[in-house]
């Protein structure tokens, strides 16, 4: 093989010679400025209306539906505020709780594990046409303290629910994106 027969100071050159004709055909994801000139994928991102997610009210998944629109408007703003939509996003979504581990003895969970699975769609409101459809899910695991912890046990609860919605929303954000660079 003629590879290992070129000395160390012939390879590198020869590998940066390779690569260098591809480096050009790739534009970083989140640029500030893209490489085609058109608009920045953070201003594609932020015109996106992000509807309310339907949940019961006053039901704990009322306050996760809030947690993660909350967090994927953040996600696609960057925290800046939208700017005039051009899509309009509608999420359904779902949570789930089972126990991971149970004590034998008293019967009593000692770990679980929340869940959130989300069905999502994509509209152009110029054409009002569905252009991207998706899925998306987490599963978050917690340890539940003993029975007098009650609000140790809350928290535990709430804070699996919020990473399971930060997860969810950054699935989302990240099909979102591929979508506003690539079209498809």
């Amino acid at each position: 093989m003629w590879w290992p027969r070129l000395t160390r100071s012939f390879r590198v050159p020869l590998a940066i010679a390779v690569a260098a004709p591809l480096v050009a055909c790739f534009q970083p994801q989140f640029a500030q400025t893209p490489l085609s000139g058109g608009a920045t994928l953070r201003s594609a991102l932020s015109s996106i209306d992000v509807k309310q997610i339907p949940a019961a009210r006053g039901s704990p998944d009322e306050r996760v539906a809030v947690e993660l629109r909350n967090a994927l408007l953040f996600d696609l703003t960057g925290g800046s505020g939208s700017i005039s939509p051009t899509h309009r996003l509608n999420i359904r979504m779902t949570t789930s709780k089972s126990a991971l581990i149970v004590d034998i003895q008293t019967g009593r969970t000692i770990a679980e594990v929340t869940g959130i699975d989300v069905t999502y769609t994509l509209t152009e409101l110029a054409t009002n046409r569905v252009v991207v459809n998706g899925t998306g899910f987490a599963r978050v695991s917690s340890d539940v303290p003993g029975l007098e912890q009650r609000f140790a046990n809350e928290r535990a609860l709430r804070d699996a629910e919020e990473r399971a919605a930060n997860v969810v929303a950054a699935q989302i954000q990240q099909r979102l994106a591929s979508y506003m660079i690539a079209g498809t």
